[in-house]
């Protein structure tokens, strides 16, 4: 039996009212379904960040293994200004060869119609300097404010198919990635 794969869903934002946070729980608790997954919630908020230092000079041990650890990432990202937030970038920055080889998918979050297309769009480049690969399924949450209840509970069903298609994809990837670290000699995989 394959050991399950560990993918941990991210929230990039720590601003106060973020909408974003139903979303991310909302796919956090589709990705707990999932039988051969395990998984968690980080908040960017509560990542201990010093923001006198950059890089991997202000590494946090227990995120740096969380990433060592898994073998795909969502990143829950809210759209501010068409750009994704910079302390979403200052925690990525604080790992890099955890990154090499594995999955990420990315759902975009905005108030308004687009999703956050225009932050995804802005962060693949980052994520491929990382090492990480980028799937081809993103979902984009529209309109957030229109989604969910005040309690977080989701109002608009289709999101869960949409969910679903973007995890079975990040799935086949994240082992087709697991596969490849383990099985294919690499420079970045060397022991």
């Amino acid at each position: 039996m394959e050991r399950p794969l560990f993918i941990p869903v991210i929230l990039g934002t720590a601003r106060q009212g973020r909408q974003s946070e139903h979303v991310a729980r909302f796919v956090f608790e589709q990705t707990k379904k999932r039988a051969d997954v395990q998984t968690e919630l980080i908040d960017v908020r509560e990542l201990p960040m010093r923001l006198d230092d950059a890089g991997e000079q202000m590494k946090d041990p227990a995120f740096s293994a969380t990433i060592e650890r898994c073998g795909g990432i969502v990143l829950v990202v809210p759209e501010y200004n068409h750009g994704y937030p910079g302390l979403l970038k200052h925690a990525l920055d604080m790992n890099l060869k955890e990154y090499i080889h594995k999955a990420v998918g990315i759902c975009g979050v905005s108030a308004g119609p687009f999703g956050g297309a225009r932050a995804i769009e802005n962060l693949l480049p980052v994520m491929r300097e990382l090492g990480l690969v980028a799937i081809f399924e993103d979902v984009n949450f529209g309109g957030v404010g229109t989604l969910f209840d005040e309690r977080g509970n989701l109002l608009d069903d289709k999101f869960v198919g949409r969910v679903n298609k973007f995890l079975d994809e990040l799935i086949w990837m994240t082992r087709a990635l697991r596969y490849g670290r383990e099985k294919i000699p690499s420079r970045y995989h060397e022991d």
